[in-house]
């Protein structure tokens, strides 16, 4: 299983970007997808997750009404898209996977693989 995500970089407070992340080598449609972050000295924390059909949706709190993870089959991508950017959003975000449709539980632990992930660092 591949995992490359795309579309980190700096931006700044209020800006938007999207993040991208191509898979390969697993069964797209039928494993649930997640966002992940990690900002320094902190613990790797949810961020979004979704089910294979992409029906199943979570949103961490942090991010709810601000970020939009969102998947296309046909292309096996998963995105995030993310808006009204703050500081605190500054982190690695990691693109994960499960070979399970759905998306059970957001969490770290619940997802074997893993993207290298892409950086994401927002400007006051």
């Amino acid at each position: 299983v591949q995992l490359v995500e795309s579309g980190g970089g700096p931006v700044q407070t209020g800006g938007s970007l999207r993040l991208s992340c191509t898979a390969s080598g697993l069964s797209f449609e039928d494993s649930a997808m997640g966002w992940f972050r990690q900002a320094p000295g902190k613990e790797r924390e949810a961020v979004a997750c979704i089910s294979g059909s992409g029906l199943g949706l979570y949103h961490a709190p942090s991010v709810k009404g601000r970020f939009a993870i969102s998947r296309d089959n046909a292309k096996n991508i998963l995105y995030l898209q993310m808006s009204s950017l703050e500081p605190e959003d500054t982190a690695i975000y990691y693109c994960a996977a499960r070979s399970e449709a759905g998306y059970g539980r957001c969490e770290v632990a619940w997802y074997p693989f893993w993207g290298q992930g892409t950086q994401v660092t927002v400007s006051s």
